[in-house]
């Protein structure tokens, strides 16, 4: 019986510290967000002589490095952004994401 009530005290705790971190980063406006960040990566956040890393890190793990690379230098030289991780988040970087191909496809990686 007192493992019982040892084990529910200890799930109510959890879940109540939980709950707390998820008020604490909402008032912070943080929501949880990893890529909050828009002076980092938000339009216009590089100069020209940074694409080339940065589009290393974004095509670091494609199996189509070359083209990747490719069209990322392209696009982050118009667009001066590079949308954060290997993939997605294109709604960090607008021009990133609507500059498409002549078929409508995403024009840049």
């Amino acid at each position: 019986m007192a493992i019982a009530k040892f084990f529910a005290s200890f799930i109510l705790a959890l879940i109540a510290i939980s709950m707390l971190q998820t008020l604490v980063m909402a008032g912070n406006d943080q929501g949880g967000h990893l890529y909050d960040n828009k002076s980092k990566y938000g339009p216009g956040s590089l100069k020209s002589y940074q694409c080339p890393s940065q589009c290393s890190r974004r095509c670091g793990q494609t199996q189509y490095h070359k083209p990747c690379m490719f069209f990322c230098q392209k696009c982050c030289k118009k667009c001066l952004c590079v949308p954060p991780g290997y993939y997605g988040n294109k709604a960090v970087c607008p021009c990133y994401n609507n500059w498409k191909t002549q078929q409508g496809g995403p024009k840049c990686p």
